[in-house]
This record gives structure tokens, C-alpha cells and sequence, in this order.
């Protein structure tokens, strides 16, 4: 749960950062509250990974003033880097170590960690506690990069794009992981470009494009989707009166988007109820976090 009363975990405010003549940051304000789980989303080149860099403090800003647990981590340090954990694309880990050994390994260089086998049971890889790094399986090597980052019981874990690569099953499970971590407190940005993914584990998530974030707001409100028109279509029966405002389509459906979809659902389904007919691929559609992202980016 968010603590609405705790400073934010992070505070950016006008941030900027170019690599000579490309300004890859246009003066970025951003607020990550305690607790939350945060997903940053946009495509290659928005801006997102040189955001994240700045607030891990392995990358110098050109401007503007930035807070991380209350830290600049420009000067933060150790101060910084022991309250923070990090979970890369990639990762090298020594292969002939076991999971506890690894796990243990990390956890010595920090001067609060967490209990090693509650770490390991957190990612759930407690079955594979005394297996060695080469024998396991990518999901399960993901694992234990999460394990790693939380060794040092940080309050505050960059996850960057944590489920690459991963089969289904594999997503849902790591989903699992990253729950957990918000039910023991601790703060979230993730970053990733699977539209599924924001939504079901952030609380907000923010959309870059071209250096500035375009929009910001819980998953289901973003860019008004809650009230967006609804798209509805189906495939008329013989003799059915199309309503007005719907457009015939090459395989035979009709389709509108609509504002009230209750009235309109209710004279269709009504005729076809008195009939006694099917509707055949009937959907009712709002636009999806995806529908919204691509508009936000390609409108940028």
C-alpha cells in the first residue's frame, strides 16, 4: 500500500540530459510515491533507460533537480546505492555457485540484507536452493536476478524490463514476484513494453515519448480511456435493422463507436431476443492501454 503522508520515493522536476547535439530528456517532472508500483513506459530512444540511469545515479544530469528516498543521487553514494536494488536486461552471475551461495554472496555487501532464505523463498526458487547457476532455466535465472536485487532489502527496485523473453507461464509467475513486493512495502518503477503487463501490476504509469512524458495516471484512466466512446460490432441476421451510426464492414459485420453503449446493446439485443436470433461475434470494446500508448507515442 502507498503512504500518501511518507515523502515520494522519487522527485524529478524539470530534468534534462542530451548526448551532444540530441536532447534525449525535455525537462521531465515525475513523483513515485512510497509503496507504488510504477510502470515507465514509450518506445526505444523515449528517453525511459536515461531517466532510470539518473535516478540509479550511474548517469550525470544536464539539468534540473532530482530526489530519490530524499537523495541526490548524483551525491548520494553509498548512502544511496544500499537503500536501492536493481534488476538489469541482462545479468552475469558467477554459473558455478548455487542459488543460496549467489544470493548469499550479494547479500554480504550490503549492511541491512534481508535473510537469505527468505529472499530466495520470496522468488520462489526455495526448490532450487542448492542447484547450481548453469543447470537452471532462464525463467528461473531471472529469479534469481530479482533475488539479488532484494538481498540488500532495498526500499526502492528498478526493474528494467524484468520479463523479456519470458514464456507465459514464466510472466505470470515473475508477476507473482513483483505483488510480493508491494505487499511488504516497497516502492516499484518498472519499465517494460508489454501493455499487459503495466496495467496489471502498476498502480500509475507514465508514457514517454521523444523525451517528455506525455501522460501519467492509473492504467485504467490513462489518456481518458474510462470515458472513451466504446466500439461496438457485430455480424447482422437476416432482416435486422442496422441502428443508425454503424458502418457496414468488408466481412460483414457493422461496427460504431458510441458514447452510450447501454441504450444501443439494449435495441440490438432486444430485436434479436423478439426474433429469436443469434448475434454472431457480437463485442463491445473500450480502447485498451495499448490503443491509447500507440496514440499518445505516434501523436508525439
Amino acid at each position: 500500500m502507498t503512504d500518501p503522508g511518507a515523502a515520494p520515493a522519487v522527485e524529478v522536476r524539470a530534468l534534462t540530459k542530451s548526448y551532444g547535439d540530441h536532447q534525449a530528456v525535455r525537462g521531465v517532472d515525475l513523483e513515485i510515491n512510497r509503496g507504488e508500483i510504477f510502470a515507465l513506459l514509450g518506445p526505444n530512444g523515449a528517453g525511459k533507460t536515461t531517466i532510470v540511469e539518473i535516478l540509479e545515479g550511474y548517469r550525470k544530469r544536464d539539468g534540473g533537480s532530482v530526489r530519490v528516498l530524499s537523495l541526490d543521487p548524483a551525491r548520494g553514494g553509498s548512502r544511496l546505492k544500499s537503500r536501492i536494488g536493481i534488476v538489469l536486461q541482462s545479468t552475469g552471475v558467477e554459473p558455478y555457485l548455487t542459488v543460496r551461495e549467489t544470493v548469499a554472496m550479494y547479500a554480504g555487501y550490503y549492511p541491512h540484507p534481508r535473510p537469505v532464505d527468505e529472499v530466495i523463498e520470496l522468488v520462489g526458487l526455495s526448490a532450487q536452493r542448492d542447484q547450481r547457476v548453469a543447470q537452471m532455466s532462464g525463467g528461473q535465472k531471472r529469479r534469481l536476478d530479482m533475488a539479488i536485487a532484494l538481498a540488500g532489502d532495498p526500499e526502492l527496485l528498478f526493474l528494467d524490463e524484468p520479463t523479456t523473453g519470458f514464456d507465459p507461464s514464466a510472466r505470470r509467475d515473475a508477476w507473482d514476484v513483483v505483488k510480493n513486493l508491494a505487499s511488504l512495502g516497497k516502492t516499484v518503477l518498472l519499465t517494460t513494453h508489454y501493455m499487459d503487463e503495466a496495467p496489471h501490476l502498476a498502480h500509475r504509469v507514465a508514457v514517454m515519448a521523444a523525451g517528455r512524458i506525455v501522460a501519467v495516471g492509473a492504467p485504467g484512466s490513462l489518456g481518458l480511456r474510462d470515458g472513451a466512446a466504446v466500439r461496438i460490432r457485430f455480424k447482422p441476421a437476416p432482416g435486422m435493422p442496422i441502428p443508425a451510426g454503424f458502418a457496414s464492414l468488408p466481412d460483414g459485420f457493422v461496427e460504431a463507436s458510441v458514447d452510450d453503449p447501454v441504450a444501443v446493446l439494449h435495441d440490438i439485443t432486444g430485436w434479436a431476443m423478439s426474433h429469436k436470433v443469434a448475434l454472431e461475434g457480437l463485442e463491445v470494446l473500450r480502447p485498451n492501454l495499448e490503443d491509447v500508448y500507440l496514440e499518445l507515442t505516434e501523436s508525439s
